[in-house]
């Protein structure tokens, strides 16, 4: 299937979607790339026989009514973004949408209000859900204060231009993967790029404190930097003029990209991304960033580049 050159965000009239479609826009200014705007509505599941009166006028017709105010809100809100826009209002489950038309699209963008928690965990949101099943690199961006909590409803942090991007590579495919997508993106905004490898070694010697031998925390780092550097350069074959700074860090990927989140503008991290029951959670460090970070986070998955292969 032909990919346009759009980027798709969902929007529902949260504060949240409203932040996460301002991202998307200067996303799409910096990449050339036009915007498709997504609004997914549904039918309540009762019956209009079921019920009193008063609830028979919650038609298809009302309710898609009140989708498509929240389109032209949200079109209004964009202004004059200086890329080509389309909006569309369409009927079902906001995540089943937004995963069919991420077919059709380069990435995809949503928001989070970043309360976590456990539901949101088994894919009770969009923002859950898509990374893990869409078609293309998904972006989740957090609607977080600089002290990493939640703003109240109404409130908007300032949005920052990707001057600084951090991926977590750990030699699988689909950090491969994310690493290839972040090298376009530090391209595209002319950003400073680091990849980052986590070894736990202070884990690993805790676990292995009862054996004869030591853990050589100077040999496992060596052998880690040297095979983050193979993958660095295979993946900047061309791409002459992005640089990446390695580094190999003593920590979990998932503790060190949620700690970069904090003086990074946009976070890449890959996941599996498989189908069926294994596939509805995220990775543990692809879940645990997402949930952590303060700033907006990237999603692959070799599906994203192959779609053969989800």
């Amino acid at each position: 299937m032909t990919r346009e050159h759009e980027i798709l965000v969902g929007v529902d009239g949260s504060t949240a979607s409203l932040h996460a479609l301002d991202w998307a826009a200067a996303e799409a200014r910096t990449r050339g790339l036009g915007l498709r705007v997504l609004v997914a509505y549904s039918l309540p599941s009762f019956t209009a026989a079921s019920l009193d009166g008063g609830y028979a006028a919650l038609d298809d017709d009302t309710i898609r009514a009140g989708a498509q105010a929240v389109l032209d809100e949200a079109l209004g809100h964009l202004g004059s973004p200086g890329v080509p826009v389309q909006g569309r209002v369409v009927t079902g489950d906001a995540a089943a949408a937004l995963v069919e038309e991420s077919r059709r699209v380069e990435l995809a963008v949503v928001g989070t209000r970043g309360r976590g928690g456990f539901a949101d965990r088994l894919l009770g949101t969009v923002s859950s859900a898509l990374p893990a099943h869409g078609w293309c690199p998904t972006v989740v961006v957090p609607l977080r204060g600089d002290d990493g909590h939640p703003l109240p409803d109404g409130e908007v942090p300032p949005l920052r231009p990707v001057r600084r991007i951090v991926v977590g590579v750990d030699g699988s495919a689909p950090a491969e993967a994310a690493l290839r997508a972040a090298i376009r993106e530090a391209a595209a905004w002319g950003a400073e790029l680091f990849a980052v490898s986590g070894v736990p070694i202070a884990s690993m010697a805790g676990a292995l404190a009862w054996l004869p031998s030591a853990v050589d925390h100077e040999q496992v780092l060596s052998d880690a930097q040297e095979g983050l550097d193979v993958v660095v350069d295979r993946a900047l074959a061309g791409h002459p003029g992005v640089v990446v700074q390695r580094r190999v860090l003593d920590g979990t990927g998932a503790e060190l990209l949620t700690e970069f989140s904090e003086a990074t503008d946009l976070i890449v991290v890959g996941s599996r991304g498989r189908g069926g029951f294994a596939g509805l959670l995220l990775g543990s460090t692809s879940q645990a960033v997402l949930h952590h970070a303060r700033c907006p986070v990237m999603v692959v998955t070799t599906r994203c580049e192959d779609p053969a292969a989800g």
